[in-house]
């Protein structure tokens, strides 16, 4: 184990002892991550309908610095196209999961958008960067804590976090132009597609513990009513409920 461990924390320290450096590799580290994404969106597009992402989102992948929303010993592999741990039995989602739930919203500069689950923190930067104002809640009260000191620090002025059960939305905020679910209910919560507006998108996987989840697109359509389209086969961890959550 050791053996294993000291390389990882010897790059780790030349990574923090020359920061010029470092930004360099890890600027090139996205790029080839981007990449990566790239090539996944065109073996998936049959299925997405998403052959080629947005160039305003690839920008914002390329932008984010994953490396800061991970553990320090997870750094290493922050720009691997996978999920990772982040503490607390919860992950941060993989890089094209991220890109693609963010190219479905089809966001506009000045959109106001409701994110469901916090984590880490870095999806709400992603979204921060193509939106007017983030609107993103977390149950886990260490997780939203983290998240919302590293948000500030990048200098995120326009994601605001709430740590409480995001089931039931922000309804003081809605509606939303568009809302994006990081965690895998049963079923679509009725509140969320309440507080969507009429036109806008939500991206939510949906699906119980032991059951297969899939990644589902719904638009809400002028009078109300809303459509929902199956685009593929996920595994995000449980959406999870405040005790006597209804």
């Amino acid at each position: 184990m050791l053996a294993v461990l000291l390389p990882a924390l010897v790059l780790l320290a030349m990574a923090h002892a020359e920061p010029s450096v470092a930004q360099d590799r890890q600027a090139a580290r996205r790029a080839r991550m981007v990449e990566e994404i790239a090539a996944m969106a065109r073996e998936t597009g049959a299925e997405t309908g998403r052959p080629r992402f947005g160039d305003a989102v690839m920008a914002a992948m390329r932008k984010v610095p994953r490396h800061r929303f991970v553990p320090f010993l997870q750094e290493i592999f922050a720009y691997d196209n996978r999920p990772l741990p982040i503490g607390e039995s919860q992950t941060i989602s993989q890089p094209y999961i991220v890109a693609l739930m963010t190219d479905f919203l089809d966001l506009k500069s000045g959109d106001t958008v409701l994110e469901v689950g916090t984590g880490s923190g870095y999806q709400a930067a992603v979204l921060a960067e193509l939106a007017a104002k983030v609107y993103t809640i977390e149950i886990v009260e260490p997780l939203g804590k983290r998240a919302t000191r590293l948000l500030r620090e990048l200098g995120y002025r326009n994601v605001e976090v709430r740590i409480g059960d995001g089931y039931n939305g922000w309804p003081e905020a809605a509606p939303f132009d568009s809302i994006i679910v990081t965690a895998a209910p049963g079923e679509i919560p009725k509140p969320l597609v309440d507080q969507l507006k009429p036109g806008g998108r939500m991206v939510i996987p949906v699906g119980g513990t032991h059951d297969a989840q899939q990644l589902l697109l719904v638009e809400k359509q002028p009078d109300g009513t809303t459509t929902t389209k199956r685009t593929l086969p996920v595994r995000f961890v449980p959406f999870t409920r405040e005790r006597g959550g209804k």
